[in-house]
């Protein structure tokens, strides 16, 4: 795999051992793109795997930047392919549902790319909300297989569903959190 834009474009990522489906990298380049500068925001990879969508949002600006992983497995391979990155990142090998319950950070992005078989993906989304993990008028971003679509409102708590992108048979949903009428 390959770093598509930024700073670290053309920098070839590992790939580490164990059930991985990384993130194409024609939809990876394609999402960045729609971010477009990511300075000044943070971002948190939820499943991330080998790391590749973490590197690419550090390739374009973001810090700190946080990966949350459970299969320690792919924790050497992801720590060698942060390790070509300047910007600060922490790695969390654990459960995505314990590190969300945590309720210890609150990300400008987070993005979500979970095993398709897994069930219930909206609880992830939930589980965000519930803990505060994305900042006010931040976004939630999922990668999911393309027949669960139907299973995903516009509008789920306090976030609303802002674009979303297909990729063969996969797509690309994103929600941006809607600012608390309360501080008005």
């Amino acid at each position: 795999m390959r770093i598509t834009g930024g700073k670290y474009v053309r920098r070839i990522i590992a790939c580490p051992p164990g059930e991985i489906r990384p993130a194409m990298d024609r939809m990876r380049e394609s999402l960045f793109a729609i971010l477009g500068d990511l300075s000044g925001l943070s971002f948190l990879d939820l499943f991330s795997g080998s790391g590749c969508v973490a590197i690419e949002a550090a390739s374009r600006g973001a810090e700190p930047v946080h990966l949350v992983e459970m299969d320690k497995g792919k924790k050497s391979t992801i720590e060698k392919n942060m390790s070509i990155i300047d910007e600060s990142y922490r790695l969390f090998m654990m459960d995505v549902f314990r590190f969300l319950s945590s309720g210890a950070y609150s990300y400008s992005i987070v993005y979500a790319d979970p095993p398709f078989p897994m069930e219930n993906k909206i609880s992830i989304l939930e589980s965000v909300e519930k803990n505060n993990t994305v900042k006010d008028d931040g976004l939630f971003i999922i990668h999911i297989p393309s027949e669960e679509r139907k299973l995903w409102e516009d509008k789920i708590g306090s976030f609303s569903l802002t674009d979303e992108r297909k990729y063969g048979r996969s797509i690309v949903l994103f929600y941006r959190k809607v600012k608390d009428d309360k501080d008005r």
